[in-house]
Order: structure tokens, then C-alpha cells, then sequence
């Protein structure tokens, strides 16, 4: 680039990235105080918590999704589509794949993108500790490529449950009672419910049978046991087959086989269990790591090894002190973008920089229609406030608002909540294809 201004790149557009391009766009971008650059491997952005209701067909990604070139052309940023593949940190210039269509044909060379300051925010993978099978034969949800794949093989399994009478039920197991399982579950049952009115009346919740393997003690073990034990009621009242102790060995095509030698059967496998940063971060050989290949950072969110890399969202490892670690959720990913945001700006002033802290405003987990249980507040007082039912279901849908309107503004917010209103009535509850 011929231009002087800085270039700052913004590698990975999930719910942090995405919102720091959009302020950062809107403050240096269109004032041309600075080149503002998001690279992501994909052409449209799905807020991760969301993911479980594309897997289902509750969600459309084409049509719920944000398109990053358009979503640039308005907010002062550029998009480039790309997946980071090599860093050369003392000439300031990352590599990017070269880009290939579905039949394996090149659109894009490898290339090399320059930067004065870069932002990694490639987000987390599952991680499947090694266990053998797994890769073959399970599904995860790490992007919504993989839950368009997943909801594809799942209304095959619907309509050859609704055209096949020789089979009785439907099996479907998934590993890690996280949020995602958890959420996953119980979505499940409720597009089972929907089936009916689409036509297909011999596929029934009734003849869904999920099986939740949760290798520890209790589901949602990152929440506190209270909200633990109420999903977990919730699931056995509609149906889930919630499995506790219960630690994955192998994963082979007729289903999961315990460590106790048991085989699980399942239809469709779904590995929701953990979470690591992509294991070609550690290919780089540049960071300091922790096990889950997170990137170790200062206090003002900078790379221990390079002051001109920022780190944020389910790649970044930030210690809380005692043991503690951020969690990898939205509410973590949102705070270190606005920390970034500000530190930005500042050392383009020359001043000094903040350092990053992190609030915990409680945990929601949303069971489909059924319910919304969860915990607010966090650490704002001396003990958490337990929510559930309509209230949660509100507090839960507001986080997504809140996100929207970090991106797209206030006005732009409400005029999708209008618009979703309008396309609940003439397009179907569910996506059918």
C-alpha cells in the first residue's frame, strides 16, 4: 500500500473481531486515520452462540448471517477473504492460503498482507483430545459450514425416518454437556415437534432418542450447580437421556464405545467436548501457549512475545489470577474487542494504555422453547442471581441485541428485530432444505 496512515489486521470475524472492525471503521477508518483490514476464511459471519440453532434449522444462515464485504462497505473497513497461514512477525507480514473452490480449483494464490498492528481473533476449535474416530465419523459445530453439514445429514435421517417404517428411532449422540450440547439437546426435540406441520408426521419427537455423554460429574460444569441441576431436569422431562461419568474411549460408525468398553449406538455423533485455539497456531512457533494452544497475553491484551500483536476471544489465554482463566464465551470475546478498541486509538495518540478487565455478567443457557435458565449479575455482587423462564428467555435474546447493535447500530437493530417479526409469518419455522 502506497498510503502512510497504519494498516491494522484484524485476523478472524467472529463476535470479537467483527465488533472491533466495525468501531474501529467507524473512528480511524472513515476519517482515514488508518487502513482497518478483516480477514476470515468465510464470507459471512453467524454469532457462535447461534450455531446449535443452524445445526437444527431453526436458524438460515443465508439470510440471518452478516455478508463481511457489505457489512464493510458500510462501517469504514475493508474485508479480504483468506485463512491465515504463516506469520513473519520482524517483517510485519502474515501469509494467507491460496484460496480453492469446491472442485479444488484455485480462485486466489497465496498471498502476503502487511500490518503496523495485527489483532488475532481466530476463535476455538473443539478439541477432541486425540480420541481415535472422532475426526472420522463425528460432526462438530465450530463454524456454521460444519452446522449447514450437520443439519443436512440431519433432515436426511428425518425423512428417512418419515419414509422408512422399518425404522423405529432415531439416535443421536453428543459428547460434551457444555452450552453447546446442552442447547443443542434441547432444540433438537423442539424441530422434531415442527416436523408435522411440514408434512412429515411419521417422524416424531417420540422416535428421537439423544443421548448427552458428559464425561464429569454434572452437565454445564463451568456454571454454578444450581443451573446444572435445572437443565438437567429439564432435559429428562423432555425426553434426553443425560449421561454422567461417562468418558469417550473410541468413536466408530455405529456409535460412541465408553471407557468401560459400553457402545453407545448412535445415527448422528456430534463431538461438543472442549475447546482449543487451531492446532496451526502452534505450527507458527511464535507465541507463548498454554495447553489448549491459547495465545498467553499481558494485561493490556499484547502477545508476551510481540508488541505489535493483540490477541482476543477463544484463542487468547488471559489469567485471572488463582488458577482462573477468561472463559471462552461472547461476553468475554465483546470486552476484549472494546479493550483493543481503546489501546488502539491510544497508542495512535501516543498514550498510555489500558489494561484489560474482565466482568463476568453471569450465564444464560437457552433450552429451546422449553425453557431459559441461567445466573446474572456475576461477580457485580457478593453472590449470583438464578433466573429462569420468561425472564431468562428475555436477558438471553438481549445479549444477541446487544451484539447486533455493536455492529450494526441502534437504528439497523431495530429494524431486524422488525423484519424478523414479518419473515416468522411468511417463511417457515424451520429450514426444510
Amino acid at each position: 500500500m502506497t498510503s502512510t496512515i497504519p494498516n491494522i489486521v484484524i485476523i478472524g470475524g467472529g463476535a470479537g473481531g467483527l465488533e472491533l472492525a466495525t468501531q474501529l471503521g467507524h473512528k480511524l477508518g472513515k476519517k482515514q486515520r488508518a487502513n482497518i483490514l478483516l480477514i476470515d476464511k468465510n464470507r459471512n459471519h453467524i454469532w457462535k452462540p447461534l450455531l446449535h440453532e443452524v445445526a437444527t434449522g431453526s436458524l438460515d444462515s443465508n439470510i440471518d448471517g452478516v455478508v463481511y464485504s457489505a457489512h464493510a462497505a458500510k462501517h469504514g473497513y475493508r474485508f479480504q477473504l483468506g485463512c491465515f497461514s504463516d506469520l513473519d512477525s520482524e517483517n510485519k507480514t502474515i501469509t494467507l492460503a491460496a484460496e480453492l473452490d469446491d472442485n479444488g480449483q484455485q480462485i486466489l494464490p497465496s498471498r502476503q498482507v502487511s500490518y503496523d498492528q495485527l489483532v488475532i481473533a481466530i476463535g476455538s476449535v473443539c478439541n477432541d483430545f486425540g480420541t481415535p474416530g472422532v475426526q472420522e465419523h463425528c460432526y462438530f459445530l465450530d463454524s456454521h459450514k460444519q452446522a449447514d453439514r450437520f443439519h443436512h445429514a440431519l433432515l436426511d435421517s428425518f425423512t428417512r425416518m418419515h419414509q422408512q417404517e422399518q425404522q423405529t428411532a432415531l439416535d443421536i449422540a453428543i459428547v460434551g454437556a457444555g452450552a453447546t450440547g446442552v442447547e443443542l439437546s434441547a432444540e433438537l426435540y423442539h424441530v422434531a415437534d415442527l416436523l408435522k406441520i411440514y408434512g412429515l408426521s411419521n417422524m416424531t419427537a417420540k422416535k428421537l432418542n439423544i443421548h448427552l455423554i458428559e464425561a464429569g460429574p454434572t452437565i454445564l460444569p463451568a456454571l454454578p450447580p444450581r443451573i446444572s441441576a435445572s437443565a438437567k431436569a429439564e432435559l429428562e422431562k423432555i425426553g434426553v437421556n443425560v449421561m454422567q461419568n461417562t468418558r469417550i474411549s473410541e468413536a466408530s460408525c455405529a456409535g460412541f464405545i465408553t471407557s468401560e468398553g459400553e457402545l453407545i449406538e448412535a445415527d448422528l455423533m456430534l463431538w461438543a467436548a472442549g475447546v482449543k485455539a487451531p492446532d496451526f497456531v502452534k505450527d507458527l512457533g511464535h507465541f507463548e501457549l498454554n495447553r489448549a494452544n491459547q495465545i498467553v497475553v499481558k494485561e493490556n491484551l499484547k502477545s508476551t512475545t510481540d508488541d505489535n500483536i493483540y490477541v482476543i476471544g477463544d484463542c487468547c489465554s488471559f489469567d485471572l489470577g488463582d488458577g482462573q482463566f477468561v472463559p471462552p464465551r461472547a461476553q468475554s470475546a465483546h470486552q476484549m474487542a472494546s479493550c483493543v478498541e481503546k489501546n488502539i486509538i491510544a497508542e495512535l495518540k501516543g498514550a498510555s494504555l489500558v489494561n484489560y478487565q474482565y466482568t463476568d455478567y453471569g450465564s444464560l443457557v437457552n433450552l429451546s422453547r422449553f425453557s431459559t435458565v441461567g445466573s446474572l449479575m456475576g461477580n457485580l455482587t457478593s453472590s449470583s442471581m438464578f433466573v429462569e423462564g420468561k425472564i431468562a428467555r428475555l436477558v438471553y435474546i438481549s445479549l444477541y441485541r446487544m451484539h447486533q447493535r455493536a455492529i450494526h447500530g441502534t437504528l439497523k437493530t431495530v429494524g431486524l428485530w422488525f423484519a424478523e417479526k414479518i419473515m416468522k409469518v411468511v417463511r417457515p419455522r424451520m429450514k426444510l432444505h
